[in-house]
């Protein structure tokens, strides 16, 4: 019997061979583009191998990724996702219903803490992400978000994207996870001494013109909302 709505998602089935951290940071970036997380519990034990739980702020943002991520390819194994039997600590904090719970908590999702006491030097592996072009269409609408940052009406269309505003510890595998769900994509490209930007290159310009309606104004951190345009020919 399946498990009754719920905030939190409980994701099986994910590949056992990748680092706990990184797991945790790519399940973080890929499931936030649904909504605000409150926390990503991966753990190595024998008993959690191969498993994860991701906390969001509500039950829509859990079963819009629930239903746009099930069966996504995540390092070469496809996700299974359903409804956790239970809520999870981090929802408790946010609501208040723990002791030593405060404002923060209910501001500041436990990755954010986690950030503040990670050296941010670590280097990630590429994410061995792909999808299917059905989990791309669901994923897509999904991540639009109001009050996009304004384009340009004269931009005129091109299959590599130029993005700004990027956080400081922005790297390839964070970038990937983002665009890899779109059909077309190529590659990142940084470049070096600047965090702050990036090229994304698709197949064609209707691919890349996707992914940019999508994903144009994504809050990618906290406090830096991407913008996205066409990069000049």
């Amino acid at each position: 019997m399946d498990n009754p709505p719920n905030q939190t998602l409980y994701i099986r089935n994910l590949n056992e061979k990748v680092k706990k951290d990184e797991l945790r940071e790519c399940l973080y970036y890929l499931f936030s583009q649904f909504g605000p997380i409150l926390d990503v519990v991966a753990l190595k034990t024998q008993r959690m191998r191969g498993q994860a739980f991701v906390a969001f702020r509500d039950i829509a943002s859990a079963t819009n990724a629930l239903r746009s991520l099930e069966n996504f390819n995540f390092f070469d194994s496809p996700m299974k996702i359903a409804y956790a039997k239970s809520k999870s600590n981090a929802y408790h904090r946010f609501r208040g219903e723990l002791p030593g719970a405060s404002s923060d908590d209910r501001k500041k999702p436990q990755k954010e803490k986690r950030k503040a006491t990670d050296d941010g030097g670590k280097s990630a592996k590429k994410a061995k992400t792909s999808d299917s072009a059905a989990a791309a269409a669901s994923a897509a609408p999904a991540v639009a978000s109001s009050g996009k940052p304004p384009s340009s009406g004269n931009e005129k269309p091109n299959k590599i994207l130029f993005c700004s505003n990027l956080p400081d510890e922005t790297n390839e595998m964070m970038l990937e996870m983002l665009f890899k769900q779109f059909p077309g994509y190529k590659e990142v490209r940084l470049i070096e001494g600047r965090h702050d930007i990036a090229f994304i290159e698709f197949e064609n310009s209707e691919q890349s013109s996707t992914a940019r309606d999508a994903l144009q104004g994504f809050k990618i951190s906290p406090t830096h909302q991407i913008r996205i345009e066409y990069a000049k020919k």
